[in-house]
């Protein structure tokens, strides 16, 4: 050993003042930043700047049924599609490639420990106008299943495909020659790739998109400068150019003024024309003295206070939660609430029937993907200071994986709201617990809209599933420039927010698949009426009272919901054999919020393909292969094999495993204040426990303590 590893007394003291030091500043900078100082009967307590998480190898084996494909895995699945007969030669387009659930009894008769059912995978793949549905088992390498459809809609548009059709235009001169007479140089033009829908005629039997473009001189928010009325019909597979539509030739371009919405762009610490800036807001962050309260097992499964739950990305959904169970405080056994619970399908159609809007009728999960769309999640922005995350891997075209880090967040989360209180004046007693509760999150961003959903569990047993809405409109250039220029009985399809920018009306709705399993996979669906009812002559002051009607649903069309604000009803998931200590069936009813119906006509095209919209609520039996509520190829799809086809057979449901679809909607009607960007406006429904728990599963909650928390006091007065 040399000097220099030698500790001297002097470098010990040093050491041990530096140590002091950081100490200090470690204590200064999680609870002081400029004006805030920590009570020093606190300072003995852990303090937490922030939890590192562990980091998953993606190359792991599997450790669960339902845990998404690995790394390693999804190389085998490509070489084993490679060595398959029908693509020795050519190689197709790996459109989707996911996990093939196992058949749903072995999922649920396993147990840690156990070994896991045959691991297979699911694949999509696209080759001369066919699409290849296919199972490939990784045990046995082989290809065990392949369905081919040449004539029912095309798989997700790959990033590859999207790239051709927005390439494409510029190398027809007529093209190029209608962008530069609107006065947008080639080089500031961007330009999407929109799916079409499905209108028959010269779009039958060949995959398309439709191209629009925008000018992005002056702003990085192109979506406010479009070039309307020129849409581009191209066929990607031949990569050639279908139609083009100019009809907008006299619309000018949208000024880029006020249209950028990055900090960098337009922050200015002083007033600037007559502008103020806001009063700063302090940042907030949720402290947890002694860390999380909640773990994620093995990669992907949750356990949160009374909660347990499987979580893993998915490319089209976004995410999947699985196998939520919740404990039973009474008992001690952890009780199945949910099998598998996810966002099927997203219909967002635009209200303006002209030759540049009709077509935009999007099916966002199925033609695009919600996951595949999902992108890397903003710390301390998106999600919290205490968020641990969880990363999505994926196959891209060519079968290869890749991952996108930190898709989705978890974390709790505490809004200074109330678990339940009460006050009793008589017994001077004054009880309250806070609601503190688990949020798994994704964000997906589907061109110009932003979908937050929101997946939050309470430890009363309720889950309340949010969806956000945010982004950048889809706007439509005009010529006006003020309402007053617009003619009395023109149809300007929605709002003029800015100079020459209309936001057009349009609807969101999400469809949600919802594979209740209340303590077991027998269900029965129970519609519950509040009912009027008159009193007798002399029977009572009161003329009439509610009493409640109960109605087990029996089939599919039994249980078609529309939403009635005049017909109260509750409705209910119940296991008919499972009775409380006073008699009722063990249960979990869906509460629904504040949410909006398809007014269209139902013969419409897009209303045809997207027919699951047509009512709030459906139940059906489990079917393995019935999860995507628009139908497995939905890219042109003609609606031929959705939900309400799937329906239509009116097959048995009660004491049957059961699937809840819900459809959560939103009426657009945009406002200036929707532009450049929209905030965020959010709806959502719950799953709430009913007669399922003996009691309030909350009492024994103990109440937070001012002890419990370090405490930070302002030095400002």
């Amino acid at each position: 050993m040399t000097m220099d590893h030698v500790a001297s007394p002097s470098r010990c003291c040093l050491s041990l003042f530096l140590v002091f030091v950081a100490i200090t500043l470690l204590v200064r900078s999680w609870c002081s930043s400029k004006n805030l100082i920590q009570a020093k009967s606190n300072l003995h307590k852990p303090l937490l700047i922030k939890q590192p998480q562990a980091v998953l190898d993606h190359s792991s084996k599997p450790q669960h049924p339902l845990d998404p494909l690995t790394i390693q895995e999804i190389n085998q699945v490509r070489a084993i599609i490679s060595s398959f007969p029908p693509f020795l030669y050519s190689f197709p387009s790996i459109n989707s490639l996911s996990l093939d659930e196992p058949e749903k009894a072995l999922v649920l008769n396993w147990t840690i420990g156990d070994p896991l059912p045959p691991r297979k995978a699911f694949v999509i793949a696209y080759l001369e106008n066919q699409s290849h549905i296919l199972s490939v088992d990784l045990a046995s390498n082989k290809v065990t299943s392949r369905e081919v459809k040449t004539n029912s809609g095309y798989p997700i548009l790959s990033k590859e495909d999207m790239t051709i059709a927005t390439e494409v235009p510029f190398s027809n001169p007529d093209f190029n020659r209608a962008v530069i007479d609107r006065g947008v140089a080639l080089s500031d033009t961007v330009c999407v790739a929109l799916a079409p829908g499905w209108y028959g005629g010269e779009e039958e039997g060949r995959r398309i998109a439709k191209v629009q473009c925008f000018s992005s001189e002056g702003t990085s928010n192109f979506y406010m400068r479009p070039i309307e009325g020129l849409t581009v019909t191209v066929d990607v597979d031949k990569k050639q150019v279908v139609r083009i539509s100019n009809t907008g030739r006299g619309i000018p371009i949208p000024k880029a003024t006020n249209t950028d919405y990055k900090y960098d762009s337009i922050h200015n610490p002083t007033s600037e024309k007559g502008l103020k800036n806001m009063r700063p807001i302090n940042p907030i962050s949720m402290v947890q003295p002694k860390g999380r309260s909640f773990s994620v097992e093995d990669g992907h499964v949750v356990k949160w206070a009374n909660w347990e739950f499987h979580l893993r990305p998915d490319h089209r959904a976004g995410m999947v939660i699985s196998r939520a169970k919740v404990l039973d405080i009474e008992s001690g056994a952890m009780r199945s609430v949910m099998y598998k619970g996810m966002a099927s399908e997203l219909f967002v159609p635009y209200m303006d029937p002209s030759e540049g809007w009709y077509f935009k009728t999007y099916m966002d999960a199925g033609e695009y993907g919600m996951g595949l769309s999902a992108f890397s999640l903003v710390p301390l922005n998106d999600c919290p200071r205490n968020a641990y995350y969880m990363d999505g891997v994926f196959a891209a075209v060519d079968g290869t994986p890749f991952l996108r880090s930190n898709m989705i967040c978890v974390f709790e989360r505490y809004a200074g709201e109330i678990g339940w209180r009460h006050y009793d004046v008589n017994n001077k007693v004054r009880e309250s617990r806070p609601k503190v509760t688990l949020v798994a999150r994704m964000a997906a961003s589907v061109g110009n809209y932003d979908y937050i959903i929101d997946w939050e569990f309470q430890m009363d047993g309720l889950i309340r599933i949010n969806v956000g809405l945010t982004g950048m409109l889809m706007v439509k250039g005009t010529p006006h420039k003020n309402t007053n220029q617009v003619r009395p009985h023109e149809n300007t399809s929605g709002t003029l927010v800015s100079e020459n920018v209309i936001g057009v009306v349009h609807d969101h709705f999400v469809t949600f698949y919802l594979d209740m399993d209340v303590d077991g996979p027998v269900n029965s669906f129970v519609k519950v009426n509040l009912v009027k009812e008159e009193t007798s002559p002399g029977e009572s002051p009161r003329k009439s009272y509610l009493r409640t009607k109960r109605h087990v649903a029996r089939s599919e069309r039994e249980a078609q919901i529309k939403l009635k604000l005049y017909d109260p009803s509750e409705f209910h998931v119940v296991s008919p054999d499972k009775k409380s200590r006073v008699g009722n069936p063990s249960g979990y009813k869906v509460v629904p919020g504040a949410t909006a119906a398809s007014l269209l006509d139902v013969n419409d095209p897009p209303q045809v393909r997207s027919a699951f919209t047509n009512n709030q609520i459906w139940v059906t039996p489990y079917n393995r292969s019935e999860e995507w509520a628009g139908g497995i190829l939905v890219y042109q799809g003609k609606g031929d094999d959705t939900l309400a086809v799937w329906s239509e057979r009116d097959r048995a449901i009660e004491k049957r495993d059961i699937v809840v679809w819900y459809t959560l909607g939103f009426h657009h009607i945009p406002c200036q204040e929707d532009f450049p960007i929209m905030p965020t406006v959010s709806a959502s429904f719950e799953l709430k426990p009913v007669n399922f728990f003996e009691r309030n599963p909350i009492l024994r909650v103990p109440p937070y303590q001012e002890s419990d928390m370090p405490t930070c006091t302002s030095q400002y007065k």
